[in-house]
């Protein structure tokens, strides 16, 4: 899973969501730091409003938040959602000893590299630089 950080600048990069069933995200309140959920088909829905996307919470399972508007929700993205986003640029995924390190094509032909401590923490470092070089659209 991405780090908070990295969701953050991913979204501030204007990386957007469409909440799916699997979908991962956290709410940024102090009351709930660290909390990661999941949206399901059973648990966690995306309604869709005129006034925007809002994820309900059915059940009992989450005691004291019936809904959260996606606004409020921050996406952490998966592998294979990161990887989909580099598109064409995506060259290889190589995991090392102590480490990840994702290749894509850069903006002069050549290649770039991005190493991490997980694979979907590379991938999210790849499209934050595909993003700020005008490549991702």
């Amino acid at each position: 899973m991405i780090s908070i950080d990295l969701a953050l600048r991913l979204h501030a990069a204007g990386v957007r969501w469409q909440p799916r069933s699997g979908d991962q995200f956290t709410i940024l309140a102090p009351e709930l730091t660290g909390e990661i959920f999941t949206i399901s088909d059973m648990m966690i829905e995306a309604h869709e409003f005129p006034t925007g996307t809002v994820l309900g919470f059915n059940g009992t399972t989450e005691w004291a938040l019936d809904s959260v508007a996606q606004d409020d929700a921050l996406w952490l993205p998966r592998e294979d959602q990161l990887r989909t986003m580099l598109g064409g640029t995506f060259r290889s995924l190589a995991a090392a000893q102590a480490f990840y390190r994702v290749t894509t094509s850069s903006l002069s032909g050549g290649e770039l590299t991005f190493e991490a401590d997980s694979a979907d923490e590379a991938y999210g470092q790849a499209l934050l630089a595909l993003i700020g070089s005008g490549l991702h659209g």
